[in-house]
C-alpha cells in the first residue's frame, strides 16, 4: 500500500482530486488529498501572511499529523514548489515526488552558479 499526498494548484482544492482519491484508495491506498491555507473552501483563512512556506508548513503537519511515511507527494501546478518545499524539510517521510503539469522549484544552488 502506497501513501499519496495530493497537493492542487493555486486555483482548487483538495476536492479536484476527488476521482483520483477514490480510484487510488478502490486500489487499496492511503490518499491524503489537501486544501492549502487560503484557497478553495479555505480562502476564510487568507491574510498577507499566507505564501509558500505557510503551504509548505500545511504540507509537513498534514503529513506528520497523519503519520504518512513513505509518501508519494503529487503537486499539480502551483502544488509542485509546495511539495518540492516539503519533501526538502521531511526527506525521510517522502519516498517519491509526482509533477503533475507543475511548477518546479529548486531548494539549493550548487556552489558556483
Amino acid at each position: 500500500m502506497t501513501a499519496y499526498v495530493l497537493v492542487p494548484g493555486a486555483c482548487h482544492g483538495g476536492w479536484c482530486f476527488d476521482r483520483l482519491t477514490g480510484q487510488l484508495r478502490d486500489r487499496g491506498h492511503r490518499v491524503l488529498p489537501l486544501t492549502l491555507t487560503g484557497l478553495s473552501e479555505r480562502q476564510h483563512l487568507l491574510n498577507g501572511g499566507v505564501n509558500l512556506e505557510t503551504h509548505i508548513e500545511d504540507v509537513v503537519r498534514a503529513m506528520q499529523a497523519e503519520q504518512v511515511e513513505r509518501a508519494v507527494l503529487v503537486g499539480h501546478s502551483y502544488g509542485g514548489m509546495v511539495i518540492t518545499g516539503a519533501a526538502d524539510r521531511v526527506p525521510e517521510l517522502v519516498d517519491s515526488l509526482v509533477y503533475l503539469d507543475a511548477f518546479v522549484r529548486k531548494t539549493a544552488t550548487p556552489a558556483g552558479l
